[in-house]
């Protein structure tokens, strides 16, 4: 996570794909710390990236290309943020065996 956030200069809020993997991870280590399956924390890391994703609608893109856009990028999902939540979702499947 920290190498990602370096390469690419971003914070949380700044409209990127760390709004959903930032509370992904964060999420994960948690529910793992707190004893949960595998699959179990994985559910949980899913749900925290598409709620940080869906909240990337109403920001204005600060980083990316998105952001040569300004107040035009404010009310659409952050595509970076869209591709972690598959990434994250894809995992999940193959976890479980389904992917």
């Amino acid at each position: 996570m920290a190498a990602i956030v370096e390469l690419g200069a971003a914070q949380p809020g700044d409209k990127t794909m760390i709004d959903a993997l930032q509370p992904a991870v964060r999420t994960f280590k948690d529910r793992l710390s707190a004893g949960d399956a595998l699959p179990e924390a994985l559910d949980a890391a899913t749900a925290a990236a598409e709620a940080g994703m869906r909240a990337t609608v109403p920001m204005q893109a600060r980083k990316g290309r998105a952001s040569y856009l300004g107040e035009r990028s404010i009310g659409h999902q952050d595509p970076g943020a869209t591709s972690a939540v598959l990434i994250i979702r894809a995992l999940d499947r193959t976890v479980r065996g389904q992917g």
